[in-house]
């Protein structure tokens, strides 16, 4: 009977135990927070204390052009262009973003423009270029300006005339000619009596050479400027 009674008195106290242990433990904590805030404190004073001086300089410095009004209007306008505020930060962070993002392909597309740079370094197109610029400085050096004035004048007539030279029939017409040129020995070269050139006029070959001379000399005076204006001549 006796069991009973003491037991819940023990299981009492020994609960009102646990209940005080909590207490100082809160009160414990209590006090250490009270002590931080407290040594949080003194650094403030003292950070101010320090501070207050260049401060107060400081706002001397300013004070003739800084007015009340002043402070008043730029705290409403910065109030007012919060969303403005917060929509630049976060284009701002967007932009971050994408320099983060782009910076990788930046990288590589700089890789590349460098190792096209030495192909073409290897190839020689910057030292072909520096002669190119030597080239050029001569034409500046020996021609005049009325010179480029007339360049520029006939350079459609000088395109034209590239264009036709470079006609496939044109240019075996030219390699003809060159080949045929570079089989002359004209240290060897025979004389001819009028006879004998006669003769040779009278051969198969001669005769077309005569002929395609005739035409070129005929079609050639039909392109002189003012031709056209002549009267024929007669026979």
């Amino acid at each position: 009977m006796n069991a009973t009674p003491d037991t819940a008195l023990a299981e009492r106290l020994e609960a009102l135990d646990r209940k005080m242990d909590l207490v100082l433990e809160e009160l414990a904590a209590v006090r250490r927070v009270r002590r931080e805030i407290d040594e949080l404190r003194d650094d403030l004073t003292r950070v101010g204390k320090e501070m207050l001086p260049a401060l107060a300089t400081e706002l001397d410095d300013v004070s003739p052009h800084l007015r009340p009004d002043d402070v008043a209007a730029l705290l409403k306008q910065v109030l007012r262009s919060v969303d403005d505020l917060q929509a630049s930060l976060v284009a701002l962070h967007g932009a971050r973003e994408l320099v983060t993002d782009a910076t990788p392909i930046a990288r590589e597309l700089m890789n590349d423009a460098i190792a096209k740079l030495d192909e073409l370094d290897r190839k020689g197109y910057f030292e072909k270029g520096r002669e190119m610029t030597k080239v050029l400085d001569n034409v500046v050096a020996n021609f005049s300006i009325e010179d480029i004035r007339l360049l520029s004048e006939n350079v459609v007539a000088i395109l034209s005339t590239v264009k036709n030279l470079t006609q496939p029939e044109m240019l075996l017409a030219i390699n003809n000619a060159v080949e045929v040129y570079k089989k002359i020995d004209f240290d060897r070269v025979e004389e001819f009596s009028l006879w004998t050139a006669f003769k040779e006029v009278n051969k198969p070959e001669m005769r077309r050479g005569l002929g395609f001379l005739i035409v070129f000399l005929r079609n050639l005076s039909a392109h002189t400027p003012g031709s056209a204006a002549r009267l024929p001549v007669k026979s």
